[in-house]
């Protein structure tokens, strides 16, 4: 019964990956964050996360109805039903701004500057703490591979608390090489079983690693 158990979860947890990856591509344009699924004996119930809703609904909800007959056949999911819920602040939005990030880069801008900017933009939104990770070929043709950290506010590593943190991987294409990147966010209002929540001043420089 136990391998029945973790054999489903894995299931479960992989096709969640693959719709991810299969609405990221196919609501770009509608500014995709996230999809929660939820199934019950009647329906699945998909709810999308996205900046843009109307484009997701389409005019007569005709984007929508081919969206939930394409999950339907992709993904042999039943009697899907797709909830559009519109992204509070897309500057807290991992995936947001993991792509915004991507874009900045591929339009070959400095990664450190550009990580340095928009990690203040995300604790100047009202984040508890913000990390973004950058490896891959930084620079111009022929530099080596290297990694950057840039970290401010609070940030768990370990135990239960971290599954308190949203995260968001992506990678982006320059013409120099592919470069990983790895956006995770503290949310305004995260209550913390072990640390009492304070705000958090922007210093005008901080470090690196």
């Amino acid at each position: 019964m136990l391998m029945v158990i973790e054999r489903k979860f894995i299931d479960n947890s992989f096709v969640k990956y693959r719709i991810t990856k299969y609405l990221e591509k196919t609501l770009a344009r509608a500014g995709f964050s996230k999809v929660e699924i939820q199934k019950t004996p009647i329906i699945t119930r998909i709810t999308v996360y996205v900046s843009a809703p109307g484009r997701v609904i389409g005019r007569g909800g005709e984007t929508i109805n081919a969206l939930t007959e394409s999950l339907k056949t992709k993904f042999r999911i039943e009697n899907p039903q797709i909830a559009v819920s519109e992204v509070a602040n897309p500057k807290l939005e991992p995936r947001l701004v993991a792509k915004n990030i991507a874009n900045s880069l591929e339009r070959g801008g400095n990664a450190r500057s550009i990580l340095h900017a928009v990690v203040k933009d995300i604790m100047a939104n009202g984040a508890m703490g913000a990390e973004i990770i950058a490896a891959g070929k930084l620079a111009a043709k022929g530099a080596k591979k290297r990694i950057i950290k840039v970290r401010l506010g609070y940030m768990p590593k370990a135990g239960d608390t971290v599954k308190l943190v949203d995260e968001a991987k992506l990678t982006s294409y320059p013409k120099y090489g592919a470069i990983g990147l790895k956006v995770r966010i503290v949310q305004p209002g995260t209550v913390f079983p072990d640390r009492e929540a304070k705000k958090v001043d922007l210093p005008k420089n901080f470090a690196t690693t």
